[in-house]
């Protein structure tokens, strides 16, 4: 487990360091959430006077679900990157080394985490710098943070599964171009559930991506349902974990016809 861990930690400093040298990438990749969170926090802001939605700051609903959004989709293109190693060469030069083969196929969903977390901090800094407040106290962001995290690891792991089975750039770009706004839409990032479809509703209960929404939006508030968002990042980290074993059993695969 250390040596794993060791090697996890290596791959994904020299996955980071790649980052760093374009530091302009993250700039890029933070401008359609933020458009997300201040168009939509504009365009929408008097949908909280509606009955049953509940009242509030439009803006305030709107975080978690921004966060837990771009965490999603930027991990939806996690695949990508292990094409590039396999095009270049670099994964089949590693695979004849003592590195990790754990280690391998989880450094760029390590690195994407990293890289979530920043750009979460840099929102939720937005969001308070436009107004929006954290009645929860620093429990709520951290939960944020957290679910984004988790929410990161599910969708960069099956992004990476699918990599290694189809090794095709196009199979990832059109599935997570399919999949990105009908996940968004069918949580409550944007519309409070009592106000949506009934079978709307029952998706957004199996959405991975709500049960992150919900539980950063119930951390946030001033009397916070500890047992329901432990629910919701509990079912977020055991479907991480089938996610990341499953990205594995991928590699496994390929290593076998390399």
């Amino acid at each position: 487990m250390t040596t794993v861990l060791n090697h996890t930690w290596y791959l994904t400093g020299r996955r980071l360091r790649a980052v760093s040298r374009q530091a302009a990438f993250l700039v890029i990749a933070l401008v359609q959430p933020v458009i997300w969170l201040f168009l939509f926090g504009q365009l929408f802001r008097r949908v909280v006077d509606l009955p049953g939605f509940g009242g509030g700051s439009y803006l305030d609903y709107l975080i978690p679900g921004i966060v837990a959004m771009n965490a999603m989709s930027g991990s939806m293109w996690a695949g990508m990157g292990m094409m590039e190693e396999i095009e270049r060469g670099t994964l089949n030069r590693f695979l004849v080394s003592p590195a990790s083969r754990i280690g391998l196929i989880n450094a760029n969903v390590v690195e994407l985490g990293v890289t979530n977390v920043v750009q979460a901090v840099i929102i939720m800094l937005l969001g308070w710098a436009g107004g929006a407040r954290y009645p929860g106290g620093a429990a709520g962001p951290a939960v944020i943070l957290l679910a984004a995290i988790l929410v990161g690891v599910v969708f960069g792991s099956l992004s990476n599964a699918i990599g290694m089975l189809v090794r095709e750039r196009e199979a990832i770009i059109g599935l997570s171009t399919m999949l990105m706004l009908p996940l968004t839409f069918l949580s409550s990032a944007f519309m409070a559930p009592a106000l949506m479809p009934d079978w709307m509703r029952k998706a957004a209960a199996a959405n991975p991506l709500d049960w992150a929404v919900t539980a950063g939006r119930e951390a946030m508030s001033a009397d916070v349902d500890w047992g329901f968002v432990a629910i919701r990042c509990g079912g977020l980290l055991v479907l991480a974990a089938v996610c990341v074993a499953l990205s594995v059993r991928t590699f496994r695969i390929y290593q076998k016809s390399v």
